[in-house]
C-alpha cells in the first residue's frame, strides 16, 4: 500500500449526508470502520483496542442524536468500560476500568459508536509511540494524540478524542495533515482522563476538515459552534516576531502563503507584537507540569519506577525539586499574563502562527517540537490546526488559528475561513 492511499481522511459530515439520502446506514459505517482499521492499522499501528463487532453493531443500530452511530476513535488516555485502557504504559496492560470517562459518556449519549482506543504516547508525556505517519509512514505522527491524529488522516474513523497538555492535538494534526481543535480550556470535560498536569490538560478532538471538527464540538458542547458560511471576514493578528523560536524556512513559507490566500478572500492581516513575557511562559509551563505530573503520577513512580520509560522517569526525577513555592510563583505568573493576554487581540479577532516548527520529523525518536502551541494551551486559548499546505518534502504543515479565551465561535469560523482561502488560493494556481 503506497503513501497516498493511507493518507485518506473521510469527512463526518459527508458521511452524515449520506445517512440522511439513505445511502448508508450506522451498521454499514461501522462495519466500514472496523474493516478499515483491519486493513489499515497493521501499517499505521494506532489503535490500541476495538469494539467487538457484535458490541459495535448493537450500539449502531441503538444510535439516536446528532450523532447517530458515527464512529469515534479515543485517546487511550480515556477510561472504557468495554475495552482496555493503558494509558500507554505497561504498568496498566489489560486494565479494564468499570466506568467511562466524562466525554466517552457524553459521546455514547449523542449516539456515537466508541470503536477504538487510539495509541497515546505514555500517560500522554513524550516517549514516542510506535505510530506511523498516514502522510509519511517514514516519520512520526506526533505525540501524545498520535493515534487519534493518525486514525483521522489514514479513514479508519472520522473523529477523534485527544488531548493536549502542550502541543498534543495541533501538532499532530499539524503533521497529519487533518484538522485538530484544542477548546478553550475547561470547555469540555476532563472527568475519567489519566492526568498529567490537571490544571492544564485539555481535551482535543480531530477530524478530517475544519467544519467537520466544528461540527463535533457543537455536538458535544451543545453550542453553536457549527461553521455553515463564510460571511465572516476575519482581522488576522501575525506575530511580528515569536518569543519561543523560529519557524523553518519551509514553514515560514507557508505562512506567507496563508497570508496571501487570506487577503485574496477578503480577510485582513496585521502585525501584533507579543510581549517578552510570552518567552517566559515557557518556564511557567514547565514549573506546573512537573508539580502536577510528579504527583498525579505519584502512585506509578513510588511503586512501579521500573516500569516507567527514561524519558519519563528522568522528567519525574526533576520534578522532585520544584517546590510548592515555585508552583505558587508560576500560578500568580499565570493568572496575571491571563489578563494581559487580552490585550494581544485588541485590534484583531484571532492570531495566526504555524502550527508546528516544521514539517514532521523523520523516524520515530521524537514526537517534535510543541513550541508553538504550549504558550496558548497554557493560556487556555481556543486553537486550531488548519490542513492544506505541504512543505519541500511533501509533509503537510498546518496553520494554528488561536482565538480569544472562550471566543470558540469566532476561532472556529476564522479557521473555516483559512480553510477555504487556501482551498480557492491553491485552484487558482
Amino acid at each position: 500500500m503506497n503513501q497516498r492511499e493511507l493518507h485518506r481522511p473521510v469527512s463526518g459530515l459527508n458521511l452524515l449526508k449520506r445517512l440522511d439520502d439513505g445511502t448508508s446506514d450506522p451498521v454499514r459505517m461501522v462495519i466500514d470502520t472496523l474493516d478499515a482499521i483491519r486493513n489499515l492499522d497493521p501499517q499505521i499501528l494506532a489503535i490500541t483496542a476495538v469494539l467487538d463487532e457484535a458490541r459495535a453493531v448493537t450500539a449502531a443500530q441503538a444510535a439516536r442524536g446528532p450523532l447517530r452511530g458515527m464512529p469515534v476513535v479515543v485517546k487511550d488516555v480515556f477510561d472504557t468500560y468495554d475495552m482496555p485502557t493503558a494509558y500507554g504504559s505497561p504498568i496498566y496492560n489489560g486494565h479494564r476500568p468499570v466506568s467511562d470517562a466524562a466525554i466517552v459518556t457524553m459521546l455514547r449519549r449523542l449516539g456515537a459508536v466508541v470503536i477504538g482506543k487510539a495509541a497515546t504516547c505514555e500517560f500522554a508525556y513524550m516517549n514516542p509511540t510506535s505510530t506511523r505517519n498516514p502522510a509519511d509512514p517514514t516519520r512520526t505522527a506526533g505525540g501524545s494524540s498520535s493515534g487519534s491524529a493518525a486514525a483521522v488522516a489514514a479513514g479508519m474513523t472520522p473523529f477523534a478524542i485527544g488531548t493536549q497538555t502542550g502541543g498534543s492535538t495541533i501538532r499532530p494534526a499539524s503533521y497529519c495533515g487533518v484538522a485538530g481543535f484544542k477548546p478553550s480550556l475547561g470547555l469540555l470535560p476532563t472527568v475519567g482522563l489519566k492526568y498529567f498536569a490537571w490544571s492544564i490538560d485539555t481535551v482535543g478532538l480531530f477530524a478530517a476538515g475544519v467544519r467537520d471538527v466544528a461540527f463535533l464540538a457543537q455536538a458535544l458542547t451543545d453550542r453553536p459552534l457549527a461553521v455553515e458560511d463564510d460571511t465572516l471576514r476575519p482581522r488576522f493578528g501575525v506575530p511580528e516576531t515569536y518569543p519561543w523560536g523560529a519557524p523553518s524556512t519551509a514553514t515560514s513559507q507557508s505562512m506567507d502563503t496563508a497570508i496571501r490566500a487570506i487577503e485574496q478572500a477578503g480577510g485582513s492581516v496585521h502585525q501584533v507584537r507579543l510581549d517578552p513575557w510570552m518567552k517566559q511562559l515557557l518556564e511557567v509551563h514547565e514549573t506546573l507540569q512537573s508539580y502536577e505530573a510528579f504527583r498525579a503520577l505519584g502512585f506509578e513512580y513510588d511503586n512501579h519506577r521500573e516500569l516507567l520509560s527514561p524519558v519519563l522517569r528522568r522528567f519525574l526525577e526533576r520534578a522532585t525539586a520544584v517546590t510548592s513555592h515555585d508552583y505558587q510563583t508560576a500560578t500568580h505568573f499565570l493568572a496575571h499574563a491571563r489578563e494581559q493576554s487580552r490585550e494581544v487581540f485588541q485590534h484583531v479577532d484571532v492570531l495566526l502562527t504555524p502550527s508546528a516548527t516544521d514539517e514532521a520529523p523523520d523516524g520515530f525518536a521524537s514526537t517534535g517540537d510543541s513550541s508553538f502551541n504550549r504558550n496558548w494551551t497554557l493560556l487556555g486559548n481556543p486553537c486550531v490546526n488548519v490542513p492544506g499546505m505541504y512543505g519541500p518534502r511533501r509533509g503537510p504543515i498546518g496553520m494554528q488559528v488561536i482565538g480569544r479565551l472562550g471566543d470558540d465561535i469566532r476561532c472556529l469560523a476564522a479557521a473555516v475561513f483559512v480553510e477555504d482561502a487556501l482551498k480557492t488560493y491553491h485552484e487558482k494556481l
